[in-house]
């Protein structure tokens, strides 16, 4: 088990390359936060690792799921920039499977 933060420098560049077209994707400011994470699911018909997204523009939160680890992911695996406003969610981040 590598713990809770990956130091391998691949896995820092992915994060680095994610961020990146999500804030040119979605043309997010500079100072937009934006969150990429490498998570486990240990549901049934989950893949067992995928890579979630998490922006914020003002209050609002936007989040998606690529069902792919991170090394994988690729500009294509993003959603489209219309759909910007429905990857707006409520306050509860909710990451179950499928």
């Amino acid at each position: 088990m590598r713990g809770f933060t990956n130091k391998d420098p691949e896995h820092k560049e992915a994060l680095d390359q994610v961020r990146q077209w999500t804030r040119a994707r979605f043309g997010l400011p500079a100072d937009a936060v934006i969150l990429v994470a490498e998570i486990a699911c240990r549901l049934p018909g989950c893949p067992p690792l995928e890579t979630v997204v998490v922006f914020w523009l003002g209050e609002k939160r936007h989040q998606f799921k690529i069902f792919k680890r991170l090394a994988k992911v690729a500009l294509d695996d993003l959603p489209p920039a219309w759909l910007r406003d429905v990857l707006a969610g409520s306050d509860v981040v909710e990451f179950g499977c499928c």
